[in-house]
C-alpha cells in the first residue's frame, strides 16, 4: 500500500504522506472544510504533522486554509480548485488500484476485513499508549 500511495503521489508531484493528507481532506471537506484535528484523527497522526504537511500543500497551491467560523481558534482545510483538479485527474488510477486491491473480496468479506482492520487500528493505538506510558515510567539506566 505504501508503494501505491507513493506512486499516486508522484503523479501529482507530492510525497506519499502529502497524498494521504490531500485524500483525507478531499474525502471529509464537505461544503465548509475539514478541521486539522479531524484529518489527524482519520490518518492516526498528530495535528502538528497535519499542520506541517498542509503548509507544504498550501505552498504547492493544492490546499487552502480558512478560520473556522464556529471556533475562531481553529482552521478548516479545503482543496483549492487546482487540488480538486489534481485529485480528479488521478481518480481513474485510484479506482483501478482499489478495484485490483480488493478484487478478492466479496462485499461481505470486505466488510468483515474492514471491521478487523478498524479493530487493529484501535488495539495498536492502545499498545502504543501502553509503550509510551511504560517509557515515561521506566527508571533511568545506570551508567556503565
Amino acid at each position: 500500500m505504501e508503494t501505491v500511495r507513493t506512486h499516486l503521489a508522484r503523479r501529482i508531484g507530492i510525497t506519499g504522506p502529502q497524498y494521504s493528507v490531500l485524500a483525507a481532506i478531499a474525502q471529509f471537506q464537505g461544503a465548509d472544510g475539514v478541521s486539522v484535528s479531524k484529518v489527524a484523527e482519520v490518518l492516526h497522526v498528530s495535528s502538528a504533522f497535519i499542520t506541517a504537511e498542509t503548509r507544504a500543500l498550501e505552498r504547492l497551491g493544492l490546499v487552502m486554509k480558512a478560520i473556522n467560523p464556529r471556533d475562531r481558534r481553529g482552521v478548516l482545510l479545503r482543496l483549492t480548485p487546482n487540488g480538486e483538479k489534481q485529485m480528479i485527474a488521478i481518480a481513474p488510477a485510484i479506482i483501478a488500484v482499489n478495484d485490483r486491491f480488493f478484487a478478492p473480496f466479496a462485499r461481505t468479506a470486505f466488510r468483515t476485513f474492514a471491521a478487523c482492520a478498524a479493530q487493529l487500528v484501535n488495539s495498536s493505538r492502545e499498545v502504543t499508549e501502553l509503550i509510551e506510558t511504560a517509557n515515561d515510567e521506566a527508571p533511568p539506566r545506570a551508567a556503565e
